[in-house]
């Protein structure tokens, strides 16, 4: 009895342990590629460090602390806190208190987080490739997380890499 339980022990090792991993699993979606390069653009120059700078200053006039920063690795993290609060949510609130004599709790602040990694690319890394990402997470007035999201306006990033371009300019001229 004791061969047989350890027979079939093994062979559910064997069994479970031979899947195969599927031949998409580590490509990438179309999706996640046009994300990709809406978060990315690339500068020529060789100069890193002033890249940082630049950014971190950029992330500063935003309105964002800076977390960490590594030059060396080339990642910047920065966040900030604001409101989230909601009149719709405020009002949808009353009335359900009012009508329903039940509290509903509403999103009250939310911490909007910024990162930029930096690398060099080219065949001598004559260029410097800059990805910035941004992210939202929302808390109620439990204290509970109610939303957590990559942030994929268009819009945020053209901003952001239009006056980073001004910025690396003026830096470049010395002004």
């Amino acid at each position: 009895m004791r061969w047989f339980l350890a027979l079939f022990f093994i062979s559910m090792l064997f069994i479970t342990g031979c899947q195969t991993i599927p031949k998409d699993a580590l490509s990438l979606s179309p999706e996640s590629l046009a994300q990709r390069q809406m978060q990315t653009r690339k500068y020529e120059t060789k100069d890193e460090a002033k890249i940082l700078t630049a950014c971190a200053g950029l992330l500063q006039d935003f309105g964002f602390n800076l977390d960490e920063s590594e030059t060396e690795l080339g990642v910047i993290t920065s966040s900030k806190m604001r409101s989230a609060v909601n009149a719709g949510q405020q009002v949808a609130m009353v009335f359900t208190a009012i009508l329903g004599g039940v509290y509903m709790p509403t999103d009250k602040e939310q911490k909007m987080r910024a990162s930029v990694i930096t690398r060099p690319i080219g065949e001598h890394g004559e260029y410097i490739a800059v990805r910035v990402t941004f992210q939202r997470v929302v808390w109620n007035t439990e204290n509970q997380v109610t939303v957590s999201e990559s942030l994929n306006d268009p819009k945020i990033y053209q901003e952001f890499f239009d006056k980073l371009s001004k910025s690396i300019f003026l830096e470049a001229q010395e002004i």
